[in-house]
């Protein structure tokens, strides 16, 4: 081959590498390196020119999804998003205890002009109903919740401050925005996460509502509002000190209420200073704290376990998902069952191993005073991520995440689910979809697919919503499983 054929066949090369990968790199670089949630960034973003849709190519192929053997039966999966050409992601959701029949989720939702959109069904799952969220100002970052009145409960992040809305028929109208909390640190509040207190306490039908808040120095602090009127007021206060940038980073919290009332929440503490300034590959504490007076006062934070961060290898503060340019969060999600002194207390998070992000969980039988070590959901060996615990009203233990382990390169992944009643062991996992994702038709030409995606407990079924891309964009879907 001659000198210039080789330079025309490494030009050719090269070109045709560089759009296969533009639409990828660009739409990373559109999401500045910061200690702020993927969600809030992207929502910045999108509004401002920065983000935009990006139709995926050579698009998942939709093929039949799993039947009901063997158990636990799969049930067949659905878009709750209800369509829309831009996508959706990061989904709460919430069953209604006094309704099975009632669900809610929702997403950063890009269809949306205020980039929040929630959607309720009444049927059990089977179809869905999307309401974009009232206000102005939508920064993504959605919550839900049903309290024991059949009142539905949602909120986001609006202008910098959590707001949240009132339904009372079920996510068809929504109220107008009721503040929660504003930037008490001066810049702007992040990543809520709401629980309702269901339980037969003294304090059920409670609404707790967790959010980290930075200053403008990237310095940080976790604070709960609680509200006791049904959503119209709210009252706040920090569950731990601030922390100073780039020493600490707190964020991702998570909430959950034992059966006494006591409100447990979890979330980590990275340092920002691993080999690319911010907190990937970092060693990590997860850490949890309580509190039994309704949300007033909150324990010493109790470090659950430390785990090691997945590297940032495309410029995202808490490392990006292997293979991609996707950043990730790690989210501790936490679960409880009893109360008191002996509540059994789970936790839910990746480790990074150097070759593989692996699911674990963590467990105290204390009431959260002391976790033992973490033991693996499963022994799958490509990358887990987007975990998710929560607990039936029997007791049984349901853990969720997404799993690359069929796809042999280590890049589609499939929504997964276990069950126990010994998270001592976690036994066999379930595929929620027949169908494979790949996160590079996320609609955002492979730069942001959202925060998280998480499950809920209703009766004997489980649901679970991730972002699925069969459609050549995420899109809010909804599986589950009904188990024996």
């Amino acid at each position: 081959m001659s000198r210039i054929s080789r330079v025309a066949w490494c030009f050719i090369f090269a070109l045709t590498l560089t759009l296969l990968l533009t639409p990828v790199l660009n739409a990373q670089q559109r999401l500045e390196k910061s200690p702020l949630s993927g969600g809030l960034l992207a929502a910045r973003a999108f509004k401002e020119g920065r983000l935009h849709y990006v139709p995926a190519t050579g698009a998942n192929q939709h093929v039949p999804d799993l039947t009901c053997t063997p158990a636990p039966c799969a049930f067949p999966n659905v878009d709750a998003a209800e369509g829309g050409s831009a996508p959706s992601n990061e989904h709460p959701f919430a069953a209604n205890p006094k309704n099975a029949m009632q669900l809610l989720t929702g997403a950063n939702d890009y269809n949306c002009g205020n980039v929040q959109g929630y959607y309720a069904s009444s049927d059990g799952g089977s179809t869905w109903t999307r309401v974009c969220s009232p206000g102005s100002g939508g920064e993504g970052d959605p919550v839900t919740g049903y309290d024991l009145n059949n009142v539905a409960y949602a909120g986001g992040i609006q202008s910098g401050q959590i707001v949240a809305f009132i339904s009372t028929d079920n996510g068809s109208h929504w109220g107008s925005p009721i503040k929660v909390i504003g930037a008490q640190l001066g810049y702007t509040a992040d990543k809520p996460w709401m629980e309702i207190d269901t339980t037969k306490s003294s304090r059920k039908n409670t609404i707790y509502i967790s959010s980290t808040q930075f200053d403008s120095s990237s310095n940080s602090q976790i604070w709960v509002s609680h509200s006791t009127d049904g959503g119209h007021t709210w009252a706040s206060v920090a569950a731990d000190a601030l922390q100073h940038y780039p020493t600490a980073v707190d964020q991702f919290s998570d909430l959950a209420i034992g059966a006494d009332g006591t409100v447990y929440l979890s979330w980590i503490r990275c340092p920002a200073n691993g080999p690319t300034g911010d907190c990937g590959s970092t060693k990590t504490p997860i850490l949890l704290s309580k509190s039994t007076d309704g949300g007033t006062t909150w324990s010493a934070p109790v470090t659950v376990a430390t785990i090691t961060m997945v590297p940032d290898s495309c410029g995202a503060f808490y490392g990006c998902l292997p293979n991609t340019f996707e950043r990730v969060s790690n989210i501790p999600s936490n679960a409880v069952s009893g109360s008191g002194a002996t509540a059994k207390v789970y936790v839910i998070f990746y480790n990074w191993t150097g070759t593989q992000m692996q699911v674990e969980v963590a467990t105290s039988t204390n009431g959260g005073s002391t976790f033992g070590a973490p033991v693996r959901v499963t022994n799958a060996k490509n990358d887990e991520f987007f975990p998710w615990i929560n607990l039936a009203s029997n007791g049984k233990i349901a853990a969720t995440w997404l799993d690359r382990r069929n796809d042999a390169t280590n890049l589609s992944y499939q929504p997964f689910l276990a069950i126990t009643s010994n998270p001592a062991s976690f036994g066999a996992s379930h595929a929620l979809s027949s169908t494979k994702s790949n996160p590079n038709n996320d609609g955002f030409g492979g730069g942001f697919f959202g925060d998280y995606r998480t499950h809920v407990w209703d009766g004997h079924a489980i649901y679970a919503n991730w972002c699925d891309t069969r459609t050549g964009t995420c899109q809010c879907e909804v599986g589950g499983a009904q188990t024996p």
